[in-house]
């Protein structure tokens, strides 16, 4: 039923397949917390969050630039192949830390409010700020 070269070509991708599971097993990820979401990060990993704006106190907010570090130190979880460590709520010590890409703004999205018979039709457009950043290292 099978002939040569298919079988071969299925035992190859059984093969790729097996060493990619592996793979994702001895992966170190985490769950950090910022701008009220959670996010499943891995070193390496290009993610958009909510804008990232300094937290000092009396003076005002400015934006980070970008080329800066930021350090997330609300981590929910680390894990990394069999061992995994859940805070609660965070854990304590853990720091992801994320070098910025890019600040900016996302792609605009419609408001549209209609209401049938009564000709009442509102369009609104809303375009929301998000900064880039790209995971560098989880201790």
């Amino acid at each position: 039923m099978w002939g040569d070269d298919s079988y071969n070509i299925h035992l190859s991708l059984l093969t790729f397949y097996s060493r990619c599971f592996n793979l994702l097993l001895i992966m170190k990820f985490a769950v950090i917390e910022t701008g009220g979401k959670q996010y499943k990060v891995s070193a390496g990993q290009k993610i958009k969050v909510e804008k990232i704006k300094t937290s000092s106190k009396g003076e005002a907010r400015q934006v980070r630039q970008e080329g800066e570090i930021f350090v997330f130190d609300k981590v929910l979880l680390v894990s990394e192949g069999d061992k995994t460590e859940v805070g609660a709520p965070h854990i304590d010590g853990a720091k992801v830390e994320a070098k910025i890409l890019k600040n900016s703004r996302d792609k605009k999205k419609i408001v549209f409010k209609y209401h049938s018979k009564t000709r009442y039709r509102k369009k609104k457009g809303h375009r929301q700020h998000f900064t880039e950043v790209e995971i560098t290292k989880i201790t």
